[in-house]
């Protein structure tokens, strides 16, 4: 690959998608492209660049999902879902006692592993929330990853990765070498395609947006800007989970750190994330077929 097709490469995945490379990654953008070299038919990645640079939008889409698309497991990094169990919704279920409904939103959704953990979780909390509408959305760029999370199949490395062996039983059944998950906890998440540079207030307004493992890609202006429009999408008591290589200390100020629970942010006050106005209602987001 020659420097200028790195440069073009570079300045594609910022505009489509946000992910900052830097000069010394082109490792990294080869061994993720190489695949798609050879599946499209092509001698090598100067000839995947001359492609695309004639027009070859579909193409240009495999190239920019290969590239986004990150690794993931249930249950990941374990902590933000125990703070979710023990803090985050006994909390919610007090506040939101009259309503009765709780919406979660799922940014960097990948092929399910996560929402489908927070799936189990509300699962888990039995009675405590029967008779509520609990509303998971997950959306991510990638249309590929998101079938394969609709799908709810998993390979037995997959299930393997994370997920204890009482949950495994509890909601999944085996399929040949594959694990499919139960038709209720698949019922519970929402799919939606959604590029996080772009707006995304029609989503509504949520209590608990998890956005882990995905701002780490961007540059420092691109994480404040998600970071302000982040901030309008929860309610005022509402919780952002990042991952454990990321925080919004020393980047913004939509967010205060909340109290004794690591990973976990709420809207800034001071700030005024809502900008004063009253909170949104609560939107039921048409299911994607």
């Amino acid at each position: 690959m020659t420097p200028s097709d790195y440069e073009y490469l570079r300045k594609l995945l910022k505009e489509r998608s946000g992910l900052d490379l830097s000069a010394d990654k082109q490792y990294l953008v080869e061994s993720r492209l190489m695949p798609l070299t050879r599946k499209a038919g092509l001698a090598g990645i100067p000839e995947l660049v001359q492609k695309m640079k004639s027009g070859a939008a579909a193409l240009t889409s495999e190239v920019v999902e290969a590239m986004t698309t990150n690794e993931t497991f249930f249950f990941r990094d374990k902590v933000p879902f125990d703070h979710l169990k023990e803090a985050v919704l006994p909390a919610l279920i007090q506040a939101r006692a009259a309503r009765r409904s709780i919406r979660i939103w799922c940014a960097a959704s990948s092929t399910g592993q996560e929402p489908y953990s927070i799936a189990m979780v509300l699962k888990e909390m039995g009675a405590a929330l029967s008779g509520w509408r609990t509303e998971i959305v997950a959306t991510d760029l990638s249309l590929g990853v998101l079938e394969k999370s609709r799908a709810g199949l998993f390979s037995q490395f997959e299930v393997q990765r994370g997920l204890p062996i009482q949950m495994l039983v509890k909601y999944f059944t085996q399929q040949g070498e594959l694990w499919q998950l139960n038709s209720d906890i698949r019922a519970m998440v929402q799919h939606r395609q959604l590029n996080l540079l772009q707006d995304f207030s029609h989503l509504g307004t949520f209590d608990v947006i998890f956005c882990r493992n995905v701002l780490i890609y961007f540059d420092q202006d691109t994480k404040v800007g998600i970071f302000d429009r982040l901030a309008k999408m929860l309610e005022a008591d509402g919780v952002l989970a990042l991952g454990a290589a990321e925080s919004v200390v020393g980047i913004s100020d939509a967010f205060k750190p909340y109290p004794e629970r690591r990973g976990l942010y709420r809207p800034n006050p001071a700030r005024g994330a809502h900008g004063g106005a009253a909170i949104m209602p609560l939107k039921m987001a048409a299911a994607a077929p």
